[in-house]
């Protein structure tokens, strides 16, 4: 199976919604949009297809007024605050004929109930249809990647004291939202492979990938599926939280890592960030809010060339990618015959700007490349920010932590910590603000592993604590990611016993995020200490996994388990015990699928798809995942007060 299979899947989950949008207001809810922005098209497709209007659900008062015919295009099921949404728009009373585009069957019922439902919100004469879609909707963001954004907020749950192993958990013992998503992801993941046409054998690596990869193994669709499918595939599911470090480490060298990193999201959007437009324009003005000129972004599914530059920034090293930004530009700007100086050497953002600066009174060049621009344009705003020339300074940070964890006890290694932690007044432009410190301690007790505990550690411990709620306590305007941890939206609110607490927690977090892998046999560590001649090291789970699935011994994986459905297969699981069965193992198949349960970044996409190449050429690799994780996004998943909110009808 090729790549461009799982992108026309992607753009097929759109083709119910194209069909249906003549004449109509489309509203879309954000997992769908984001979904629409990567893989459909964007709102340009809908209103190409003959749709008055593309509005966001839930919809403003009003929105949907004089609206007779209306399609709704919802992630997941009818249920919670979509269903509230959804009747709030045909409560309004226009509507006549309204469209619901859905994932699978809904909790209320089939087609014919739902259908009934909204005739019933819609009032006298109204007419509704229910359209299931096949596939989910996915963002796709490279050719290897694709994104589940309904399903943004899922992560792991992390292992509390004296916890159960991973082996006790099942699906009824997660809390009711978790549940929920594991049933949703499932049904995505089905639809999918459906689509695709596969025959999969599932694999799991940690407690709740364990929960989902047996949940696929025992789905009545799915087990229906493989009795006919041809194509096989190993997909293998792997817990975040068994690798923090990976999420919130700054080790890899990489262009696209960098852009989502230090560019501001675009609203509504949790991948894709704001392009500043404004030097494409003579508007002259140096206030970065400025927003009277409409943002670029990194997707542009429309734009060939435009797309072959972002591969490139996802799978080159940094100074590659932006030579190859120049390329582009360069041969753009001949091709619109605007007057360019060739220059050799290395490529500063200045000239990648003053390169950009020839398009501008050009009407015909700017609609030609306009993609192009906004890549551009991205990398020179990347190149200039003050947190990418912080990234180095996290990286030889991370280096020291890694080797001084090896030599020093964790006490002495958090005492190091203290001085660094500094007050709003007290900070320069190169000291870590408060959530720096919580990327840092994130990675630190991620890859320390099982820490011994007592009293020094407590004392230690309790020293960086008061550091940092007074730090937090001083800030002047608490940040987003701050302000989601504490619960507290205004500095007025924001007391010290609120900070207090909230940093309780997150120290209660990362006693567990040290004792996640401590079930594990093979992958128990994710720190190599070094020697005499080699530097200590961070050696990320997932190489692991992966160099273990390409193992050419072929020898029975420890930590990455089988998960079987049916008699046949726990049969043979009896018999392998005094009988030489062979039992599946995940480099079994020509297509290889890993799912990264709790997101996954930019340079672990580009690891995978770099060791199988090497290691196991001819087997397809394809990358799922929940969401596309930065330092900071990581954080925010991690210590939010909101993770997965449970989506009620309050």
């Amino acid at each position: 199976m090729a790549v461009p299979e799982l992108r026309r899947v992607c753009r097929q989950a759109w083709e119910p919604v194209f069909a249906r949008a003549r004449r109509a207001v489309v509203f879309l809810d954000a997992a769908s949009a984001e979904a629409l922005h990567w893989s459909g098209g964007g709102a340009g497709e809908l209103l190409a297809a003959g749709a008055l209007g593309v509005k966001a659900l839930p919809a403003e008062a009003g929105e949907a007024a004089g609206a007779a015919r209306v399609v709704f295009v919802v992630s997941g099921t009818l249920r919670g605050g979509t269903a509230a949404a959804v009747r709030g728009v045909l409560g309004q009373g226009a509507v006549r004929h309204c469209v619901l585009v859905s994932g699978g069957e809904a909790e209320g019922g089939g087609p014919a109930e739902l259908e009934e439902t909204l005739r019933r919100w819609m009032g006298e004469g109204g007419r509704a249809d229910v359209v299931l879609r096949g596939p989910p909707l996915l963002a796709s963001v490279s050719a290897e990647l694709c994104l589940l954004p309904a399903l943004a907020g899922l992560l792991p749950p992390l292992p509390g004291p004296g916890g159960p192993g991973p082996a006790e958990v099942g699906l009824g013992a997660l809390p009711a939202e978790l549940r929920a998503a594991v049933r949703a992801l499932v049904g995505d993941l089905d639809a999918l492979f459906t689509a695709l046409g596969l025959r999969e054998e599932s694999f799991a690596v940690g407690a709740l990938s364990r929960v989902v990869a047996a949940e696929l193994a025992s789905y009545a669709p799915a087990r229906n599926r493989r009795r006919t499918a041809t194509n096989k595939a190993s997909v293998v599911f792997v817990d975040r939280t068994l690798d923090l470090a990976g999420a919130v480490g700054h080790h890899g060298d990489n262009l696209a890592e960098k852009i989502l990193s230090v560019l501001p999201k675009l609203p509504g959007h949790k991948t894709d960030v704001i392009v500043n437009m404004v030097e494409l324009t003579a508007l002259r003005t140096t206030d970065e809010t400025c927003n009277i000129i409409a943002p670029g972004c990194l997707a542009q599914p429309n734009d060939p060339a435009a797309k072959a530059l972002w591969e490139s920034f996802m799978n080159l090293k940094q100074k590659e990618a932006v030579m190859e930004a120049r390329r582009h530009l360069v041969e753009a700007a001949s091709r619109e015959n605007l007057p360019i100086k060739m220059s050799m050497g290395r490529v500063t953002p200045e000239q990648l700007s003053s390169y950009i600066q020839l398009f501008r009174n050009n009407l015909k060049a700017l609609e030609n490349h306009c993609g192009l621009l906004q890549l551009v344009l991205a990398t020179v705003q990347t190149l200039k920010h003050p947190q990418t020339s912080k990234w180095d300074n996290f990286l030889a940070f991370e280096r020291l932590l890694l080797q001084t964890i090896g030599e020093s006890e964790m006490p002495s290694v958090l005492n190091q910590f203290l001085p660094m932690i500094k007050s709003y007044n007290e900070r320069t432009k190169d000291d870590y603000t408060c959530e720096d410190f919580l990327v840092l301690l994130v990675y630190l007790y991620s890859v320390v592993g099982e820490i011994k505990s007592g009293k020094e550690l407590d004392v230690a411990e309790k020293e960086v604590k008061k550091a940092l709620v007074k730090a937090i306590c001083d800030e002047p305007e608490p940040s987003p990611v701050l302000q989601k941890i504490t619960g507290c939206d205004l500095l007025l609110n924001l007391t010290s016993k609120k900070a207090t607490d909230a940093v309780d927690d997150i120290f209660r977090s990362l006693r567990d995020i040290a004792r996640a892998r401590m079930h594990m046999k093979q992958f128990n560590s994710i720190h190599n200490p070094g020697s005499s001649t080699h530097q200590a090291s961070y050696k990320p789970l997932l190489k692991q996994v992966v160099e273990e699935i390409c193992n050419p011994d072929r020898s029975d994986p420890v930590d990455i388990e089988h998960m079987s459905s049916g008699l046949t297969d726990l049969l043979k699981t009896g018999f392998s015990m005094f009988m030489k069965v062979n039992r599946p193992h995940p480099g079994d198949h020509p297509l290889l699928i890993i799912f990264m349960v709790g997101g996954v970044t930019v340079s672990e996409v580009k690891m995978v798809k770099d060791l199988v190449a090497t290691r196991k050429p001819g087997t397809q690799v394809i990358v799922l995942s929940s969401a596309l994780l930065t330092p900071r996004s990581a954080i925010e998943l991690l210590f939010a007060t909101d993770r997965l909110q449970p989506d009620t009808d309050i």
